[in-house]
């Protein structure tokens, strides 16, 4: 029998699905746009409709859904955009094509941007301008039928939410990005996702595959053998192994499997007995607003519910990675403040999470960890605030308990520098931005993946080097590469020992890690 015709993307998602494909077209502005569309008035309740239509979305949808539903109703609501249309529009122009010329040069701003996170914002605006296009016109973006397969250049966000992904489907994209909404959705809903493909030609309804783990987008399948699991059996898999994230290699070195999540809501469908804790919560995900971010008891809820679930298995909190390419609704900075830089010029943000940590750690295994830490004096100075946080809940009799307090390893200086950070208690590597500073290439470059690809023995060094630098103290991984199970045997010789991933990616690691000795080696007999 011939081999599938395969074609080679990049993960954004893990898992494999298979299904009849659905093509997406791009939406264009109608040949002869309506007659009766030439003020602003129309144009002005067409946004206030799209507003209306996005809020409706969001009702009872997840933090993190919310909180990409919010960043498009804050650029609806931006007048810059009703100005320069208007301005079009008081040219001449037809309202459709004011509104469409205004958001395409928006677009092409944002695509030749530097930063990966906001080229990938692009994809936001295409989906604004959509939406409302979509009602001046007349012409409503159409649902694609379940358990398909979405081939297209990209994918908006608002598409993602609207689809029912309980029959199972994925997402082949030409272009796309691992950083982009979408891919944070499928990875969080466990929907497999490629991007990076380049143009390719398949015929609506044709049986292809999507292998997340592996890059791979198989063109052509017997349709008696595709399969479309639903999402609810993938999830039963996933959760089969009650081991609690406590694996052996074949010469007894114990190694932990624990899970990244996004909001508190994730959680519910997941048997913990499955893992070791959580070894990375990101935190910015729960929060979905300036308000938020001030609201003590609302974080101090949402951590406690997270140790609550993990019944004494360890949990880590990544304090706010806020700022630059990841806004807060409410909040505005210098573009260059991020993570930890930010949350040292607005300490008062950085006070109150404090204080809902200090507050949650008395109810569980937390640690705390530091986004995008550069040099030992932020550790420093972080640490300092949550002593006076202390001395203060001290005061006012309120229980508390000052937890460890670690930092992400993702900026190539720090990783050289490792024996240095003295007063962090644990280092967690994020290799994705490690590798993407260490090719010093955005991660929508269209050769970012071949740059990626060539990069990774470099990444290995690095690391190797930066677990000797560490000494005693404990090390984690939880970038993408902890879910790559083609790496599992390079970070075992590295000397990584606790493993944190989407949950989808455990059963992979698990079955990597089956008959590897502790030196990433293959024991006899494998």
């Amino acid at each position: 029998m011939a081999a599938q015709p395969r074609l080679k993307a990049t993960s954004a998602s893990p898992g494999v699905a298979t299904g009849p494909a659905y093509v997406a077209t791009p939406m264009a502005a109608a040949a002869s746009p309506p007659s009766h569309l030439s003020g602003h008035t129309e144009l002005g309740d067409a946004i206030e409709k799209a507003i209306r239509d996005l809020r409706a979305l969001a009702a009872g949808t997840d933090p993190e859904s919310g909180e990409i539903i919010e960043f498009q109703i804050e650029v609806l609501q931006d007048p810059t955009l009703m100005e320069m249309a208007g301005a079009r529009i008081d040219a001449g122009e037809n309202i459709v094509f004011a509104w469409v010329g205004t958001l395409d040069a928006y677009i092409r701003e944002l695509e030749c941007a530097e930063e990966d996170q906001l080229r990938a914002r692009a994809v936001d605006i295409l989906d604004v301008k959509n939406r409302v296009l979509s009602i001046l016109t007349g012409t409503p973006i159409d649902d694609f039928p379940a358990g398909s397969i979405y081939v297209g250049k990209d994918m908006e966000p608002s598409r993602f939410l609207a689809h029912d992904w309980s029959a199972g489907g994925g997402i082949a994209l030409y272009a796309g990005s691992a950083v982009g909404h979408v891919a944070l959705l499928a990875r969080s809903r466990s929907v497999p996702m490629v991007i990076g493909a380049g143009r390719f030609t398949t015929a609506k309804g044709q049986h292809i595959g999507v292998d997340g783990d592996s890059g791979i987008i198989m063109l052509q399948i017997a349709k008696q053998s595709a399969t479309t699991a639903p999402h609810d059996h993938r999830l039963t898999s996933m959760a089969s192994a009650a081991d609690n994230g406590i694996l052996h290699t074949a010469d007894g070195c114990q190694v932990l499997l624990a899970i990244n999540v996004n909001a508190p809501e994730e959680i519910d469908a997941i048997d913990v007995a499955t893992t070791a804790g959580i070894g990375l919560m990101r935190s910015e995900f729960a929060l979905t607003s300036l308000g938020d971010a001030a609201n003590e008891e609302k974080q101090f809820a949402i951590y406690r519910r997270l140790l609550d679930w993990a019944d004494g298995r360890s949990t880590t909190i990544r304090m706010l990675d806020i700022g630059g390419d990841k806004p807060l609704a409410g909040l505005i900075d210098v573009p260059s403040l991020r993570g930890i830089r930010l949350l040292l010029a607005r300490p008062e943000i950085a006070r109150v999470q404090a204080r809902a940590l200090l507050r949650a750690a008395v109810f569980g295994s937390l640690q705390i960890m530091l986004p995008m830490v550069m040099f030992p004096s932020d550790v420093d100075d972080i640490r300092q605030i949550y002593r006076e946080e202390s001395d203060a809940l001290s005061r006012r009799g309120v229980p508390h308990r000052m937890p460890p307090v670690g930092m992400m390893v993702e900026v190539p200086a720090a990783a050289l520098m490792l024996d240095k950070f003295e007063s962090a208690d644990f280092f967690s590597f994020g290799t994705n931005d490690l590798a993407q500073y260490l090719v010093a290439s955005p991660r929508e470059d269209a050769e970012f993946a071949l740059y990626q690809a060539k990069a990774v023995p470099a990444v290995l060094r690095l690391l190797t080097q930066a677990i000797r630098l560490a000494g005693k103290k404990p090390v984690s991984i939880c970038g993408d590469m902890a879910g790559d199970p083609s790496l599992t045997a390079a970070l075992l010789a590295a000397g990584i020992r606790h493993f944190s991933m989407a949950l989808a990616q455990l059963p992979a690691i698990r079955s990597a890690i089956v008959g590897l000795k502790a030196d990433g080696t293959k024991a006899a007999g494998e």
